[in-house]
């Protein structure tokens, strides 16, 4: 079967990645490029000798293409219900889709669901869906009516939030492409939450957190918290709802800060036991006294390229020092990095030089990942990218 797409050839060898289904081919790979291709076209990738391999969309940067699929299928709308499909069976099994406790979920996670580009998000009856290259931006009708064959009547409205992962489209603009929203409040473990998904960061909220808040919740109960770039407070309040004696939220963004609250609020749990705090972590961690049993360091990515990564590690560190320096003898530090290029095994290094500086007793008691609905796919692990650490500091 012809594809009827432009073609990219490789050099010789560079199908290896391919062939290990890995999802990118860098620019250094290409050995011959049809002409007049734009950013988001698709193309057909085929070996030195004209063998096919994949279908992808074409990128101006040092991603020249990345794989849609890796076999010769068309991209219409029967093909995007096929693979949402799949990725609302994986959320099926892990109990998220019809779950009344929890009605907010990652529905589809680039790569990890083997399509690079598109994140998809479940908030109760509305898919908030964004695109980070233009070739997904391009199929949004089609992601749209897949979304709608999937979910039926329960499925309210798609918003589409592209316009900051696309900078340069410039015709693209946020707004709803279907139905409206009956509510903007979801429920995570029964604990409820204002999302924003207009304004917010991301897609309104950070769902990646979900487990690792409840594990925060069993350790809360008479202790005193310090949740630090708290955006909208889901830490703060999974420590009030299990009976934190106080709680501080700490974020440098005032809207930030009114959110958290809001959240509070909406939970019933406002009063003499939350003090949320407009203010730089960095200058606020200097002036804490050992006086919380347990804080939380979950910072924005320090660093988004590799070529920035050696000034996230020192960040990194002088952080989570100025956090084991002070926290309470015998409290906990639940520590996080979301930065794609600083995997685990540098994140505890960087750690464990943090609490040599610190000069405390450290346990590592838990190590922390991203929960089953951000899957990282085995072939291409660049989508692993959430790490924490538990620390007992004695």
């Amino acid at each position: 079967m012809q594809s009827n797409y432009p073609v990219v050839q490789l050099k010789k060898g560079k199908e290896i990645s391919l062939q290990r289904r890995h999802h990118w081919i860098f620019s250094g790979a290409i050995a011959k490029i049809d002409g007049g291709l734009s950013a988001g076209d698709l193309v057909e990738v085929v070996d030195e000798k004209g063998k096919f391999l994949a279908i992808g969309f074409f990128g101006e940067g040092s991603i020249a293409v990345r794989i849609a699929a890796f076999e010769q299928s068309p991209l219409d709308t029967s093909f995007w219900i096929r693979l949402l499909k799949k990725a609302h069976r994986l959320r099926q099994l892990l109990g998220l889709t019809d779950n009344p406790d929890t009605n907010v979920y990652r529905l589809f996670h680039a790569e990890g669901d083997l399509m690079p580009g598109l994140i998809i998000d479940f908030y109760n009856g509305t898919a908030v869906v964004q695109a980070h290259h233009e070739g997904i931006h391009r199929h949004l009708v089609e992601i749209t009516s897949a979304l709608q064959s999937i979910y039926g009547e329960k499925l309210k409205a798609v918003y589409d939030k592209s316009k900051a992962t696309l900078p340069n489209a410039i015709a693209v603009t946020d707004g709803f492409v279907f139905g409206a929203p009956e509510t903007q409040q979801v429920s995570e473990y029964g604990n409820f939450f204002e999302i924003d998904w207009e304004k917010g960061q991301k897609t309104g909220f950070f769902i990646d957190q979900r487990e690792n808040r409840q594990l925060l919740g069993r350790y809360s109960a008479g202790k005193k918290v310090l949740n630090t770039f708290c955006y909208s407070g889901g830490f703060s309040v999974y420590a009030l709802s299990q009976g934190a004696k106080e709680v501080h939220s700490v974020d440098i963004s005032a809207a930030a800060i009114a959110l958290t609250d809001q959240n509070v609020a909406i939970n019933r749990l406002a009063g003499d036991r939350h003090k949320s705090v407009a203010a730089d972590v960095m200058h606020y961690l200097k002036e804490v006294s050992q006086d919380f049993e347990i804080i939380v360091l979950d910072p924005p990515a320090f660093a988004k390229h590799v070529r920035s990564r050696h000034q996230a590690v020192q960040a990194y560190k002088r952080i989570n020092s100025m956090a084991i320096k002070n926290i309470r003898p015998g409290g906990l530090l639940f520590t996080f990095s979301c930065s794609q290029v600083v995997d685990m095994s540098l994140f505890t290094h960087t750690i464990t030089a943090a609490a040599l500086e610190a000069n405390r007793q450290v346990k590592i008691i838990h190590q922390l990942t991203q929960p089953g609905d951000h899957p990282v796919n085995i072939f291409h692990q660049e989508t692993a990218y959430l790490k924490g650490l538990v620390l007992y500091v004695v």
